[in-house]
């Protein structure tokens, strides 16, 4: 169900879904539980699981390997990685990927960009979500952009079916520690790491250094780097999109790059693109 809405892109009015709406503020709402579900044992949870499902299944499944290509494992772990990714319930595969090559492809534009920094932080961060363009959210239309994926039937499967794995999660959360494990290692969990993922298209468009001089706008911010496991090096990963690696000077701590090395040393990942060079541009 949509409202009209005065807001627009472009000459393009928008509407605001109310059912994603009430599905966000839902999590949220939950998420005022935790004080009394608290235990250690939770919190210890909630973190695992924002490792797991956003380095792991996000930073590096859906963004550095099915979007930019900038490793190869075997299909068996890709797909088991891309799963991961699925249950950090930020979209299916073929969403996601094909968002963020639109978001590369025409950076900051207004009309092309899904969540361009340029109308704003709460665009960017998540209002692009609340006011769901057709382009950017119907399957039809959006698959164009990662042919790849929708040729494949698992990613087919998995972009349609996504939520459905929050369902065994929660019968194992609930067996390991009750409605506590589930108040905090499903909804504190994906809040807290849907926000550290918006920060990339909101927060690293507005501050932060440069070490290359680009068209666009994007920066190098240390803290959303260490909430989103290396992502946050953003400058440098739009001057090298398809670089396994984001962090490039020895500062700048990118612990996905870490999992991309573990995995390069044990022979699973292959054909690693690393950047020719380091130099900064300024």
């Amino acid at each position: 169900m949509t409202t009209n809405s005065v807001a627009a892109v472009g000459k393009q009015p928008l509407a605001l879904s109310w059912i994603n709406v009430a599905f966000f503020g839902t999590f949220h709402a939950v998420c005022l539980l935790a004080p009394w579900c608290f235990s250690w044992s939770a919190l210890g949870i909630t973190i695992f699981l924002h490792w797991l499902f956003g380095s792991i299944g996000i930073c590096l499944g859906y963004h550095r390997l099915l979007t930019h290509r900038s490793f190869q494992v075997p299909k068996w772990l890709e797909y088991a990685i891309a799963t991961i990714g699925a249950l950090a319930m930020q979209g299916g595969p073929i969403f996601w990927v094909a968002g963020h090559r639109l978001h590369h492809a025409h950076t900051e534009d207004e009309d092309k960009d899904p969540y361009s920094a340029r109308r704003g932080f709460w665009w960017s961060h998540m209002l692009w979500i609340f006011y769901p363009r057709a382009e950017f959210f119907d399957r039809e239309m959006y698959k164009k952009f990662a042919p790849d994926l929708e040729r494949d039937l698992y990613y087919r499967w998995l972009d349609r079916n996504f939520l459905l794995l929050q369902i065994p999660v929660g019968i194992i959360l609930y067996a390991l520690g009750g409605w506590s494990f589930i108040v905090y290692g499903i909804f504190l969990r994906a809040v807290l790491l849907w926000h550290s993922t918006w920060l990339i298209n909101s927060a690293t468009h507005l501050r932060g250094y440069r070490h290359f001089q680009l068209n666009d706008n994007s920066r190098n911010l240390w803290w959303a780097a260490i909430l989103t496991y290396g992502e946050g090096w953003h400058n440098n990963h739009h001057a090298h999109p398809n670089v396994a690696k984001a962090g490039l000077q020895w500062w700048e701590v990118d612990m996905t790059w870490w999992a991309i090395r573990i995995l390069q040393t044990l022979g699973l990942a292959k054909k690693v693109v690393m950047p020719s060079t380091l130099k900064a541009q300024i």
